[in-house]
């Protein structure tokens, strides 16, 4: 048997409510869909400390900057249900895109400092997408943990930004980044890589352990960052 779905916000918020009244706690892990085992990994973790688990499948497009990237972003509904079937999930919450962004939603949640540079200062309106909708999750679900995995670095350090200075009375845990055999980090958007893009993409992880393992073991950093630099391509 599949993950039990619920799309109307006022189901979520009734079997929610039915938690609570009975003091158990609840953890969500909010996704996109498209799980692969880095999903997974969150959500036994969820499972492990929590009374009832929540999953979140909704494809948000306000953190997408363009239209052609949100279209071909993968939509695997029926395969992530079947995948969180084993797992003990409560709810799969599958809401519908007017539901959480009705005509007239004109509210925008800005994170500022964290999400300035890096990931930021290349896809402007991305990490406010992203506040927005955790915002509304956070309150959609009222969960007291919200695990996140520590692959996108600079958005979990937004969650825990956020939950902080609005006071939410989530705790945001951090679970390890899941790796595939060749190092690259698991993500719903590596099924898009060529064979010859992934590997290049798997090269970077090599490249920075190896260069770690270098430094701890005394060699000179200048010396070490020439050899990652050539070993990349970048002379």
């Amino acid at each position: 048997m599949s993950a039990p779905i619920v799309r109307p916000l006022a189901e979520l918020r009734a079997m929610v409510g039915g938690w609570k009244a009975r003091g158990e706690s609840i953890g969500v892990v909010p996704t996109m869909g498209a799980l692969h085992e880095g999903h997974l990994s969150l959500v036994r973790a969820a499972r492990a400390s929590c009374d009832r688990v929540i999953v979140t499948l909704f494809v948000n497009p306000r953190q997408f900057n363009s239209p052609e990237d949100f279209a071909r972003y993968p939509r695997t509904e029926h395969a992530d249900a079947e995948l969180l079937a084993p797992l003990g999930v409560d709810a799969l919450f599958v809401p519908d895109g007017d539901e959480v962004y009705p005509p007239g939603h004109a509210t925008v949640v800005t994170v500022s400092g964290v999400t300035e540079p890096l990931e930021g200062a290349h896809r402007p309106g991305h990490f406010d997408g992203v506040a927005t909708v955790v915002t509304m999750l956070f309150t959609m679900t009222q969960a007291d943990r919200a695990f996140f995995g520590e692959k996108d670095w600079q958005q979990l350090q937004l969650v825990r930004r956020l939950a902080a200075d609005l006071k939410l009375p989530v705790q945001i845990v951090a679970c390890p980044c899941v790796r595939a055999a060749d190092g690259l980090a698991l993500s719903s958007r590596n099924q898009r890589l060529t064979d010859a893009g992934r590997e290049r993409a798997a090269a970077l992880p090599r490249a920075l352990f190896d260069a770690a393992a270098r430094i701890e073991a005394g060699e000179p950093v200048a010396a070490v960052l020439a050899a990652a630099r050539a070993g990349l391509g970048g002379g």
